[in-house]
Parts: structure tokens; sequence; C-alpha cells
């Protein structure tokens, strides 16, 4: 047995080595997507916001405000001449948002007749623009209000050790576990590279599983693996599992690396979790193989399942959040489990104790194969399905 599993893994290697898709899937998409995102995200987050004012006041007041607002560190105000050109700028994307100072804002502010100031953003494209921009926008709001304020509890004879307590009784003093700079890439980019590495896995896999198939191929591979379908899978799966797992092991190791992510806990059990998320993602893909014995439609239902991962690990939006009649889901994703590892290891240092049962999911789903591996054998025995 052993030497037919050697045999099968010789001819892997002779295959992989013959059709250059096999590396150009995993090694040269892992490799663009790093140097996008780690490039696109160097900054942690965006920076220089574009935000429209349209300033119909201009008073001193309204154009302290301008000038706040271009101070920022997310901001740079754009100072527009009406509404309808701020629209034109937001609906074309040349803004991420903008604010309407109305008329007589400053004598308003002065009397406290609460003068109401417009805010539009940009929450479909892109979101995070947009977000932001409303943030960065609420805060000069809110410290214009309170300069305001100040100004006039000094006129009215206030002592200045009373007028901080009224303007902010409750002061916040708020602690980011694991992202004391909030920084954007440090729970984005990473979760999203290790999600583009389980679609590689999953695509790469299916395509060659499925390949036997189309290219009536199976037979030759069952003769090497002596007609144990499991020779043959365990075979053509071993020179997979270790390239992707050494893409994930490096992936780590510049995250945490040279680019300093931040981590408390061990790398080393981080790459344990990464090799049980290869071998999940692995079995998922010779199950849809399984079930559907075509390699056109494998890889499609494949590039499905690997997407929705992204949107059922978790990390862009919680889980509890989603209808309730989907949140279960989430468990058909190996993604899932392996975020909950990661933030457990990453961001708290738990150790293996801390998340051993969703390492014990990421191997439950080894079990995949083993549900339909007869269907599996006899389309490879019997090439009885289309090849198109």
């Amino acid at each position: 047995m052993l030497q037919n599993l050697y045999k099968v893994i010789r001819r892997e290697i002779r295959i992989m080595h013959s059709r250059p898709i096999y590396l150009l899937g995993s090694v040269g998409v892992m490799l663009a997507a790093t140097l996008f995102f780690t490039t696109f995200m160097r900054e942690g987050m965006p920076q220089k916001l574009r935000i429209g004012v349209v300033d119909l006041d201009n008073s001193s007041t309204s154009r302290n405000f301008r000038q706040q607002l271009d101070a920022t560190q997310m901001g740079t105000v754009v100072e527009l001449g009406s509404v309808s050109a701020a629209q034109r700028e937001l609906e074309t994307g040349r803004i991420s948002g903008y604010v309407v100072v109305p008329e007589h804002f400053d004598e308003e502010v002065q009397a406290f007749h609460c003068p109401k100031m417009q805010v539009q953003v940009n929450l479909m494209y892109p979101v995070i623009g947009g977000a932001l921009a409303y943030k960065d926008i609420l805060y000069m709001v809110n410290l214009t209000n309170g300069a305001v304020q100040r100004q006039v509890l000094r006129a009215k004879g206030i002592p200045e050790s009373e007028i901080m307590g009224r303007l902010q009784p409750v002061v916040l003093d708020a602690h980011y576990i694991g992202n004391g700079p909030t920084n954007y890439s440090y729970y984005l980019v990473n979760m999203i590279l290790m999600g583009i590495l389980g679609m590689c896995v999953t695509l790469v896999v299916a395509y060659s599983v499925g390949s036997e198939l189309k290219y009536g191929t199976s037979r030759h591979l069952m003769e090497f693996a002596g007609g144990d379908i499991w020779t043959a899978i365990v075979g053509k799966l071993a020179p997979y599992t270790l390239l992707f797992t050494l893409i994930g092991v490096c992936l780590e190791l510049l995250l945490f690396g040279p680019l300093h992510y931040p981590m408390a806990g061990s790398v080393g059990w981080l790459i344990l979790a990464t090799l049980a998320m290869v071998l999940a993602y692995e079995a998922v893909a010779v199950f849809i193989v399984s079930v559907l014995p075509t390699l056109r439609l494998s890889v499609c239902v494949s590039a499905l399942y690997s997407v929705l991962g992204f949107s059922f690990a978790g990390f862009t939006l919680p889980i509890s959040a989603l209808p309730y009649g989907v949140q279960g889901l989430s468990l058909l994703f190996p993604l899932r489990f392996y975020y909950q590892i990661y933030t457990r290891e990453v961001y708290f240092g738990t150790g293996f104790e801390g998340w051993w049962p969703y390492l014990l999911a990421l191997v439950a789903f080894q079990l995949l194969p083993f549900i339909l591996n007869k269907r599996l054998s006899n389309a490879y025995i019997y090439q009885n399905y289309p090849r198109n």
C-alpha cells in the first residue's frame, strides 16, 4: 500500500509540473493577493478621504469648522458652492460624503437654537469610506458644539474647572484589545488572505480530482493506487496539502514577522490550525466532486462555496447579527472555525485549551469524503459520467 501511495504521489507531482495552472492557481494567486492587500492597506486605514463642505453661512464658526475638519487624519475638505454640486460629486464617487452648513448657523448656535446640519454619505461604494467620512463629520460637529458652549459658559462667569465637567461629564477610557491603533488591516487583511487560501485549496483540489474524469485518466490513477480509492485520493492530495500548508505558514510568518501584526499567543498553534483548515477545505472539495463527478459543475460549486465562506466567517459581520434562519450555515465553512481559533490565539493568547473545540470541528470535516467514497470510486473505475 505504501508503495502504491508513493507511486500516486510521484504521478501527481509530474502532473503539477506539466500543468502550470496548478502553481498559478496556488502560488500565483496567493502571491498576487498578498502583494495587493498588504500594500493596499499599508496605512492601516483609508487616509485623507475627500469630504465636501457646502458653507451657506460663511461665518467665523463655520470657517473654523471647515479648518478643523480638514485637519483630521482621515479627512480632506473639498469646498463646494451648492448642494446640487455636492450631490453630483457624491454620486460620481469623487467625494465620500458632504456636510451642509446652513445659513445663520453661527447666530443660531450662539442663541442655542440647535441648527440642523445636513450630512450625506455614500455607504454603498465604498462602505468603509462612507462610514469613516460620517465618523469624521460627526466628531467635528460635536467638537464645534463643545467649543461654542465653552465660550458661552465662560461669558456667564462659570469657573474653568466646572466647564469641562458640564461639557463632558463622563470620560470614555477605551482600550482596543489586540488592536490598539485600530488598524483595519489587523482584522481584515489576515482573514481575507486566509479566505483566499481556502478558496485556492477548494478550487485546485476540485480541479485536480475532477480532471481525472474529464480527461479519462482515472482508471490509470486507480491502477497506480492498486484499485484503492483512498490510496488514490490521499496520494493526490499529499502534494497539495504540503504546498498550501507551506503557503499558509509563509503568510503567517510574513504577517507576524516583518509586518508586525499583533500576536499574543503562539505562531506554532496557528500553524496547526492552518494545516487543519487546509485539510478541511480539501475534504470539502473531494466531497463536492463525489456529489457532482463532472469537472465543470464541481469547480463551479466549489467557487460558490468558497466565496460564501467570507460572509459566514464572522470577521466582517457578526454571525449573531444574521437572521436566525441562516446563522447555522456558518457551521458549514472551515474559515469560520479558523477565525475562532485565530481570534482566541492571536488576540487573547488562550492556548490550546481556549480553542480546541474549533480544531475538532475542522477535523470533523475529514469525515465528508467517507460519505460518498463509493460513488467517487465507481466514477473513477467506470467513468460513467459526462466529461463536458
